[in-house]
């Protein structure tokens, strides 16, 4: 007990050596008060004019897209449709190089936009994938168009006529599955033996993609007709 009684006396010099606590409204003034200088001191940050065009385009860049042998009659025929939007609209350099059988687009100092390489690369490459010109155009006159490829082997891996009928199932008697997938996903197809190319926006690909993916796992063409009708509509009223 007496132990207890001198663990709770406390002497005048202990007393003395304990800090007074500051109140949590000091301490909430104290912070309001340092982000007000923070916000003081953000205020005179330096202010960099913009840089011009010239130095942001650097060096002049290149982008080579390799033609194969089935393609070089098409580009041939339909030259001048690639050329012109390329040099008038887009303001690059193209030429197709006989050597190496490779259409080559460079920028040069009448290109103003940095990402007009990157529209023409994409839309010679939708040409010598299949599509049309009039439907590759578009990667160039709209910024949310994409192109993306797949292999039917990489949803099932079909051998043999297994695989020659997965093809027929996407593409239906006289194409008519396939131009029924284009009209309601409102995207542009191309089969090319076992590769699958399709051009649209990224909502309409995951739809055309998905339609194509359950053809090739072997569900009949109505279903699929029903299924993307519905995802098509519910897509419609969202905007």
């Amino acid at each position: 007990m007496d132990t207890d009684k001198n663990a709770t006396t406390e002497s005048p010099e202990d007393s003395g050596s304990f800090t007074t606590v500051k109140s949590k409204k000091t301490q909430k003034r104290k912070r309001e008060h340092d982000m007000d200088t923070v916000e003081h001191v953000a205020s005179k940050r330096p202010q960099f004019p913009p840089i011009s065009s010239d130095k942001l385009k650097g060096p002049d860049e290149m982008r080579k897209i390799s033609v194969p042998a089935h393609r070089y009659t098409p580009l041939k025929d339909n030259w001048l449709k690639i050329f012109t939007p390329i040099v008038e609209h887009l303001q690059l350099q193209v030429r197709f190089n006989l050597k190496t059988r490779n259409v080559e687009i460079k920028t040069c100092k009448e290109t103003q936009d940095i990402g007009s390489l990157t529209k023409a690369s994409d839309f010679v490459k939708a040409f010598v994938l299949g599509f049309q010109v009039e439907d590759a155009l578009a990667l160039i006159r709209l910024d949310e168009l994409f192109l993306e490829s797949f292999d039917i082997t990489d949803v099932k891996p079909l051998k043999g006529d297994h695989l020659s009928r997965a093809i027929g199932r996407i593409a239906g008697k006289g194409g008519k599955t396939k131009f029924t997938i284009e009209n309601v996903t409102k995207t542009r197809i191309v089969l090319a033996e076992t590769k699958v190319h399709i051009l649209g926006s990224f909502q309409n690909i995951k739809m055309a993609r998905t339609a194509i993916c359950n053809l090739i796992l072997g569900s009949p063409p109505s279903k699929v007709y029903g299924n993307i009708r519905v995802v098509a509509s519910r897509s419609a009223e969202r905007f």
